[in-house]
């Protein structure tokens, strides 16, 4: 594996600050371009999310470690970003949701626990599963894409590692190769970053083909504190030709931006 693979830097602790930053720095570079190279499979599987989520589904991510973090973290976004029911989509991480704070010791071993995880949320075919996992071999991932895809569930995930049993597990991988870290076998650098451009893209790009999106603004987006009611507003005066009292009148009167465009409109 050759995120496991040795770093090409050494005597890291010998290092002074401004060089350990600069070779980070280096390396990160690199993983826009890692990410460009699996465009093509990323769109393949955005596709099957569409279709599934058009047609009622639901997306499930499941990791261990950073991998489910960032499962954790993009799922919890959705909801604010494009307005969409909470449930719709999930982050699952190995161990429960304790783990998101502190590794939970063998979680990720277990490769039957994540179709019962799932079923908390009564998954189905109905639905899709993405699994996270930088090394592409994790247990947990591995059983849990292999019991969903046997149930008729839409399956992906997102690896950094070529030809994994991760990625073979599934129908529609989604290859980052991001090669040896800069402290090797740290995937929560350059592997993570490269799992979050991609999971950024899948949900931004699903969400703006099921209509989440008019122009380039959120306009389902909740108005959950005043930085977001101001951005709504900001929306409403540059649609509308609004001065900002009329905008914030009409925000206020709908409770989204959506809603008031709509209105406004007719």
């Amino acid at each position: 594996m050759t995120t496991e693979s040795p770093s090409e830097f050494d005597s890291l602790e010998t290092l002074p600050t401004a060089a350990l930053l600069a070779g980070l720095n280096q390396l990160d570079q690199t993983v826009p371009l890692a990410v460009q190279k699996a465009l093509p499979q990323l769109e393949k599987l955005v596709e099957a999310t569409v279709a599934r989520l058009r047609a009622g589904g639901r997306l499930f991510y499941i990791g261990a470690g950073t991998s489910g973090r960032l499962g954790v973290v993009d799922a919890s976004e959705c909801p604010p970003t494009f307005g969409v029911p909470a449930g719709l989509v999930v982050g699952i991480i190995a161990g429960g949701d304790g783990a998101i704070r502190q590794a939970v010791e063998g979680a990720e071993d277990n490769a039957t626990q994540a179709w019962v995880d799932l079923q908390v949320f009564s998954a189905n075919e109905n639905d899709v599963l993405v699994g996270i996992a930088a090394s592409g071999r994790t247990p947990y991932v591995v059983g849990g894409l292999q019991a969903a895809r046997a149930a008729g569930l839409a399956t992906g995930c997102v690896v950094c590692n070529a030809g994994s049993a991760v990625a073979a597990a599934c129908e529609f991988p989604v290859e980052v190769v991001t090669g040896p870290e800069f402290l090797t076998g740290s995937t929560r650098l350059k592997a993570g970053t490269a799992q979050k451009l991609v999971l950024n893209m899948l949900t931004t790009a699903t969400f703006i083909r099921l209509g989440r999106v008019q122009g380039n603004k959120m306009v389902d987006m909740q108005l959950s504190n005043d930085k977001l009611v101001e951005r709504g507003q900001r929306m409403l005066m540059d649609e509308l030709g609004l001065a900002q009292p009329q905008a914030a009148a009409l925000l206020a009167q709908h409770g989204s931006v959506r809603a008031a465009l709509v209105a406004q409109r007719g």
